[in-house]
């Protein structure tokens, strides 16, 4: 039976059959006797994005006192769901996309700590996914932003939408209002020359 951390892009954590092209956490959130989730969804604003194997160790999953691993369909997934590269087993991403948070929002000598505190505001009202206003239309949103229309998940990809899904992307058009979903300081990083990994389903849907 599936356990439940699969992770959707409005941060909700399931059980699914599917699991995803990365890992992450966001810290202690399961009891590893029955392998199931505790009542709260983070134990601390650092919300990574990791790889699933690092310098060939696999982890065993929620099998012990250990952080909770969560699946993502992709990084654009992770990112709309509030997360962002690990420094440890995704170093090089992770500086690259500091180096363009601190570009897209103007800021300097930033540390992982100081963009988390952004990020927790951003992500969560009320302890539920904080979904934001967009800064401009749709097609004009940098690949990898993901927007939430009818209660569907949406990705921007060469200037269309595509659905998303646990198994992937699909090709459909977000239907009007949209809202943001992709935390905005985030989607700015984007706006700045980082790109998200996207799942192969996303270069397959057609346009």
């Amino acid at each position: 039976m599936p356990l439940q951390n699969r992770v959707t892009p409005t941060g909700d954590i399931v059980a699914t059959e599917h699991r995803g092209m990365f890992t992450g956490n966001r810290g202690i959130i399961h009891n590893p006797a029955t392998r199931t989730l505790l009542n709260k969804r983070w134990s601390t604003p650092a919300w990574l994005t990791c790889v699933c194997e690092f310098r060939g160790r696999r982890r065993k999953v929620m099998s012990r006192q250990s952080w909770t691993e969560l699946f993502f369909l992709d990084e654009a997934t992770a990112f709309a769901a509030g997360h962002r590269p690990c420094f440890y087993c995704r170093r090089d991403d992770a500086k690259r996309f500091r180096a363009a948070w601190e570009a897209g929002n103007g800021v300097g000598d930033l540390s992982a700590k100081a963009m988390d505190a952004v990020l927790h505001v951003e992500r969560l009202d009320r302890g539920k996914k904080r979904l934001h206003p967009l800064p401009t239309s749709v097609d004009q949103l940098p690949d990898g932003t993901m927007v939430q229309a009818n209660g569907d998940s949406y990705l921007v990809a060469h200037g269309t939408t595509l659905r998303w899904s646990f198994a992937g992307y699909s090709a459909a058009g977000a239907a009007a209002p949209a809202m943001l979903l992709t935390p905005p300081s985030t989607v700015r990083a984007f706006q700045a020359g980082y790109r998200p990994v996207l799942h192969p389903s996303a270069a397959a849907a057609p346009c």
